[in-house]
């Protein structure tokens, strides 16, 4: 794949490069950088720039060139899934728990500019909430877990969750109070589909929402 900019901007960043001295450069100078430098001076003393556009090969990629990408919004990606058939509400303890969405995102973006970006995924789990019971009601939901289908646990991606996630998970419900929760999880692509499930702790025991 062809990088879509033209070759000036390389030109130019390589004319600047070129001001360096003989003992600020590397040991082994890449063979492609040391072209793309005499052609700027080239240019530079009145030459055309000539050769076909750079490919995307000849440029060096560093360790986090992805998530460079991801972070500039170049191969990001977000899928909205499908809930379940059977979408039944769960009970922890007198809180009514429904599952209203699910998101799969490369970033989570805040308030802002603030943005967390990953090349996993970020899976958000969006909740209603309402307290049925005869009293207020105190849970904490900082113990949420993900079950994959192969039966692994991921815990609240911490992070992930300050910046685009419901940042109390420990409260106070009050009679009859009625609220969304998002709780944020990251792990790989390949866990994300059918066999998750969301696993919330109660005073009784943990209890099990299907996610898929």
């Amino acid at each position: 794949m062809s990088v879509r900019t033209s070759l000036s901007p390389l030109l130019l960043a390589a004319a600047l490069a070129w001001g360096c001295t003989k003992e600020e450069a590397p040991p082994q100078e890449d063979r492609t950088l040391a072209k793309l430098r005499a052609e700027a001076k080239r240019v530079e003393q009145g030459g055309t720039p000539s050769g076909p556009p750079v490919q995307a090969s000849d440029v060096p990629v560093g360790p986090n060139a992805g998530l460079a990408d991801l972070a500039t919004g170049e191969g990001a990606e977000s899928q909205k899934l499908p809930l379940p058939e059977k979408n039944d509400t769960v009970h922890v303890d007198s809180l009514a728990v429904k599952l209203t969405g699910l998101l799969a995102s490369n970033s989570v973006q805040g308030s802002g500019k603030v943005g967390l970006t990953t090349e996993e995924r970020f899976l958000s789990v969006h909740l209603v909430t309402q307290n049925v019971g005869t009293a207020p009601v105190s849970l904490s939901l900082e113990g949420a877990r993900l079950v994959d289908a192969e039966g692994k646990e991921h815990r609240v991606a911490r992070d992930a969750q300050i910046v685009g996630g419901t940042r109390e998970l420990r409260r106070t419900w009050e009679l009859e109070e009625r609220t969304e929760v998002v709780i944020l999880f990251e792990l790989p692509p390949a866990a994300i589909g059918a066999g998750m499930t969301l696993v919330l702790p109660a005073s009784s025991g943990d209890v099990r929402l299907a996610l898929q």
